[in-house]
């Protein structure tokens, strides 16, 4: 068991699985540091629960403390910042993924830093990183846009300026969508970038069916997937 080194309390950013098939992609320690907690604040409970069953068959789910996260909600980093003047080690548990990365949870990190308590990152699955590592693009210079508008005038202008800062800048482009507007994500960018311009589309990171492709926007025209309702990453770099 690792001991925090202050007395303001232990924070734990727990990794969670991308997929519901996913579970190898958990590594095995990460049932050390659930076995240290003694409040969990997660963005589903549910799911929270279940997942820390299948990882930890013998935990006693009803022995620890649950909280939900609700984005910025003052009451619950109230409830946060508490848990951590008594001491307490508390674990935080994104949906998918890692705490903290394109998550509401870094608003509880950003408190836990100003308490002063002592926040270990766990390593784990993130679709944001596998997507790059996969895509063979610039790793060195890159930079994570989040959702782009859904405005269809809007969004061509967005896609339009991230062409153009991959180009220019040699920065590779990471950004999401709402697995149902991604039809419409892609419409877009075959539309509006250059023919020469690299596009790497992943889908179902960590699934039996996991689709990670890097072709140019030519390409992908010719071959257009269809990606409705389903998680994925597109990643944008210089031709």
């Amino acid at each position: 068991m690792i001991i925090s080194p202050t007395s303001n309390g232990t924070v734990y950013l727990i990794p969670s699985v991308i997929d519901e098939q996913g579970i190898d992609a958990i590594p095995a320690y990460i049932v050390d540091a659930v076995k240290c907690c003694s409040v969990f604040f997660v963005e589903n409970e549910r799911t929270a629960r279940r997942y820390l069953k299948r990882i930890w068959k013998e935990m006693v789910i009803d022995d620890y403390e649950w909280h939900t996260i609700h984005k910025t909600e003052k009451a619950v980093r109230s409830v946060f910042t508490a848990a951590l003047k008594h001491n307490k080690t508390v674990g935080i548990i994104s949906e998918a993924g890692c705490p903290g990365i394109a998550d509401p949870g870094q608003v509880l990190v950003e408190a836990a830093q100003a308490a002063g308590a002592w926040v270990k990152p766990l390593v784990g699955p993130n679709s944001i990183i596998l997507a790059l590592m996969a895509s063979g693009m610039n790793g060195q210079h890159f930079r994570f846009a989040g959702y782009l508008p859904v405005d269809n005038a809007a969004r061509a202008k967005a896609v339009k300026a991230i062409e153009n800062e991959a180009v220019t800048k040699h920065c590779t482009q990471i950004f999401i969508e709402t697995p149902y507007r991604n039809n419409q994500l892609l419409d877009t960018l075959l539309k509006t970038c250059n023919p020469f311009t690299r596009l790497c589309i992943a889908v179902s990171l960590t699934a039996p069916e996991e689709y990670i492709k890097t072709r140019t926007i030519a390409e992908w025209k010719k071959d257009k997937p269809d990606l409705h309702k389903k998680p994925a990453i597109f990643i944008v770099g210089e031709s």
